[in-house]
């Protein structure tokens, strides 16, 4: 996913700052602005063609299956039960549009159907949900935070991994109270060493299955991180990073004692939360309000 036109634009860079150093002799200036003006446009140009190939390239996954992780963030106890409902929402929302569901892992589901991936990748990022939990005996409103990562499911020939920078390991699956369900190691562990990145899969009764799991939600977060930094070396990428939604940024909030959701991205509001957290959520995006 590298793109040779992201050092163009790095050298280019370097060449306007060692040009614009000659604008303080009197004699170089004219000659040192038309310079600069001219890379500037060169830079500008590969840019716009950086921009216009992530939004093909995005759009290209769009008919992808999608893998759905949501974790809680902010607020114990309440942001984990947050983001079991998150997931419900996803999984109703997936189930009207006729879209089949798996359980990879907890909190971890894949949506299988055209068009998956277009349907909910403006979903990603920071969900924060104000009300009283059902714990709060003084009826104060809490306020928890769950994050939402909506990543395309990949192929190896979209995303190698080299088997070098693997590290395999088995265990046994847990039930509740910490029982083992199964008697054999069939849940696996994989470590991305050069990322770090770590993933289990133990949704499978076999070893063989859930190896294939953990490779498909390790190669589509590697996808992710391909992605932020490609947008984080261009600036003017940024803001199709805003439109889809980072993990870290903070895209909506579910008021629940106003009865409201707000998507803070195109400044909106919608009422009938119940109806939202049953899957029908709504379907504005961001991309479509900058345009």
């Amino acid at each position: 996913m590298n793109d040779y036109r992201l050092i163009q634009v790095q050298e280019l860079e370097q060449k306007i700052e060692e040009t614009k150093s000659l604008l303080e002799d009197p004699a170089m200036t004219e000659l040192a602005q038309a310079e600069i003006d001219d890379l500037e446009a060169q830079k500008a140009e590969l840019e716009e063609g950086v921009k216009a190939s992530s939004q093909k390239e995005e759009e290209s996954f769009d008919d992808r299956n999608i893998i759905l992780e949501v974790k809680g963030a902010t607020g114990g106890d309440e942001a984990k039960l947050w983001a079991e409902e998150l997931i419900r929402m996803y999984s109703r929302f997936a189930q009207r549009r006729g879209f089949k569901i798996e359980m990879l892992d907890e909190y971890v589901i894949k949506i299988i159907g055209r068009g998956a991936f277009g349907a909910l990748k403006y979903e990603a990022g920071v969900h924060r949900v104000q009300r009283t939990p059902a714990t709060e005996k003084r009826g104060r409103v809490h306020t928890s935070t769950a994050t939402v990562s909506v990543l395309p499911e990949l192929e190896d020939i979209d995303l190698h991994i080299s088997p070098d920078d693997i590290e395999f390991s088995a265990f046994r699956s847990g039930g509740n109270g910490g029982q083992n369900v199964n008697k054999v190691s069939t849940a696996v562990r994989i470590v991305h060493k050069p990322s770090g990145i770590v993933v289990t899969a133990q949704a499978e009764r076999s070893q063989i299955q859930n190896r294939e799991i953990a490779m498909e939600i390790l190669r589509s977060k590697l996808w992710e991180i391909e992605v932020e930094k490609r947008e984080e070396q261009i600036s003017s990428l940024k803001s199709t990073q805003v439109g889809r939604g980072t993990r870290s940024e903070k895209i909506k909030t579910y008021n629940f004692p106003q009865d409201r959701l707000t998507d803070h991205r195109i400044n909106k509001s919608w009422s009938n939360l119940p109806v939202i957290m049953d899957g029908e959520i709504p379907d504005e995006h961001p991309e479509e309000e900058a345009e």
